[in-house]
């Protein structure tokens, strides 16, 4: 059985749903249904105008994410993707689906949700592939694209409950709608790691003290971060936790932190670049600072990570339905300025009491799904048709 994914790299989330689903396909768990599977960048392969939106929203993120409210309402009354007689591309879009011939093609992305999957039904008008969507927002409301529902399609995927809830408000029909849970890479699932080894990796890979509070800087898929900034202040302050800095793919950051590191032997810096196994890093962290984006909140969750949120340059409309669900179970800080991060960092180095509580309260907030089922699930559905 095929399945097809339909992503594109808009942020980081999209395709991080999408390895996940092609990891867990190919996991020995999977063997038994025997999905072979394969990714399509829809919006950067098809059309120049898609190709620039795409870029234009990374650009807003690393620049000034306030500046999405804007982007994200122009696209919420103009039908970016909306139609499959006039979307770009569409004859080679469908030579492509042709050829590749699949069982099932899912979007994860919410441009993708209208004339993709309706052009992929047409190009077998005979026996169409299951079509559907999985979402992984965390919330309904403002910042939860219309887009995302296509009562249409055969199914709906939620990340989480709300999420799922408001598909259905959006007319998403109940009998084609679940909540799934997170979908991320198989590692998340694994056995934590226990004390010992946390404190081994820490020591042996790291060279930082594992009895020391250890702070993780995320970053984006883009390597945007504010890392110099926040950096400077803890030194200014005088606030000295350990720091891993992810740097994902921006050499230029970690060079220039790794210099810094040399001159402030008081603060434990390690900068890392693309790391393919986050679990481990996140499970060695005390607390992460990051943006508020479904991919990076969703991992943290799953490994019971307290986050602070960076809210530098704004909140992005999408990020707000990530702090909306998160303040349903444990207090939520947003940083817009460097200088605030260091005191509530300080606060949990001299309460442990307080992080605990907040590492039980965002137990409460993983959802029970299992990528597993959600493989099973659709594959059922196919093999029903």
């Amino acid at each position: 059985m095929k399945l097809l994914i339909l992503s594109s790299s808009t942020g980081g989330g999209h395709d991080m749903r999408a390895r996940a689903f092609t990891q867990w396909a190919a996991s020995a768990q999977a063997a038994p249904l025997a999905l072979s599977t394969s990714r399509y960048q829809a919006l950067e392969n098809e059309g120049a105008l898609y190709a620039f939106g795409s870029g234009l929203y990374n650009f807003i993120q690393r620049t000034l994410p306030a500046l999405h409210h804007i982007y994200f309402n122009v696209l919420e009354i103009v039908p970016f993707c909306g139609s499959s007689s006039t979307m770009q591309g569409r004859a080679a879009f469908q030579q492509h689906i042709r050829l590749e011939a699949p069982d099932i093609v899912l979007s994860t992305h919410d441009h993708l949700n209208h004339a993709f999957l309706t052009a992929a039904r047409d190009a077998f008008p005979a026996r169409p592939p299951l079509c559907g969507t999985y979402c992984g927002e965390l919330s309904g409301g403002y910042g939860f694209s219309k887009h995302w529902v296509n009562p249409k399609v055969d199914f709906f995927i939620g990340a989480v409950e709300p999420c799922t809830a408001y598909a259905r408000h959006l007319g998403m029909p109940l009998e084609k709608s679940w909540t799934g849970g997170f979908m991320l890479n198989p590692d998340f699932w694994g056995k934590p790691l226990p004390p010992d080894a946390r404190d081994a990796f820490l020591r042996d890979n790291l060279q930082l003290d594992p009895r020391r509070f250890t702070l993780l800087l995320g970053t984006g898929a883009n390597g945007a971060n504010n890392h110099m900034a926040l950096l400077h202040t803890f030194a200014r302050a005088r606030i000295h936790p350990q720091i891993i800095a992810l740097c994902g793919r921006n050499d230029k950051a970690r060079q220039l932190i790794e210099a810094w590191a040399r001159q402030h032997p008081q603060i434990p810096v390690r900068a890392l670049a693309y790391q393919a196994h986050m679990r481990r890093v996140m499970e060695c962290a005390d607390a992460i600072f990051a943006r508020p984006g479904t991919g990076t909140t969703s991992e943290a969750l799953q490994c019971g990570l307290p986050i602070l949120f960076n809210g530098f340059g704004g909140v992005m409309p999408q990020e707000k339905i990530t702090l909306r669900y998160c303040r349903k179970f444990f207090a939520t800080h947003v940083v817009h300025r460097a200088s605030a991060l260091p005191p509530l960092v300080k606060a949990w180095m001299q309460d442990r009491a307080t992080l605990e509580h907040t590492k039980a309260a965002i137990a409460l907030a993983r959802p029970r799904g299992h990528p597993l089922q959600i493989l099973e699930t659709l594959a059922f559905k196919a093999n029903s048709r």
